[in-house]
């Protein structure tokens, strides 16, 4: 009985990748993109300055390259200077912020969070309804015993790629 319902479902599977067009102009890929490339053609991904209360200045840059990068590694989207494109990514960095966890016995937290958070603004120029405003929020704990200096530029990497997948697949994953 199983081999003819792992038959049928293989024959389901077969007719129906023959019967999808293999030159369609939408993509679909795994990580949830699905964009029409007869449309969009262009995206613009500004600046994102830090406007927290508490600065760690290499994370802009750390933020904006991984940013870039997915973009780039899981779209045909090519990126413009201009907001004069199809696609708009803009925003900042609102919330830089460590946070006691898992206090102790003799009032000591024996785990501290680092939460990032950032606002971003995605507009679609060729589409209307389809705009989003939202604040993305993602953290990292790390034992009080390590210094924070030591483990920031890791956390804010991990922090980092978290973020991007989360805008990504709210923006350009269509989520």
């Amino acid at each position: 009985m199983k081999v003819s319902c792992i038959k049928y479902i293989l024959r389901f599977v077969l007719v129906l990748l023959a019967s999808c067009p293999l030159g369609g102009c939408i993509s679909y890929k795994l990580n949830g993109a699905a964009i029409d490339y007869s449309v969009y053609k262009t995206i613009y991904v500004s600046n994102f300055p830090i406007r927290a209360a508490l600065v760690y200045p290499p994370l802009q840059q750390t933020f904006e390259n991984e940013l870039l990068d997915y973009i780039s590694r899981n779209t045909r989207l090519r990126t413009v200077d201009t907001p004069n494109s199809d696609l708009q990514l803009e925003g900042e960095i609102t919330g830089y912020a460590l946070s006691p966890q898992a206090v102790t016995e003799n009032a000591y937290a024996s785990k501290t969070r680092l939460t990032i958070q950032v606002k971003i603004r995605y507009i679609d120029n060729k589409a209307e309804g389809k705009d989003i405003d939202q604040t993305f929020s993602a953290y990292r704990d790390f034992d009080s015993s390590e210094m924070l200096t030591d483990v920031q530029d890791q956390l804010c990497n991990e922090i980092s790629k978290e973020l991007v997948d989360l805008i990504f697949n709210a923006t350009l994953g269509d989520w």
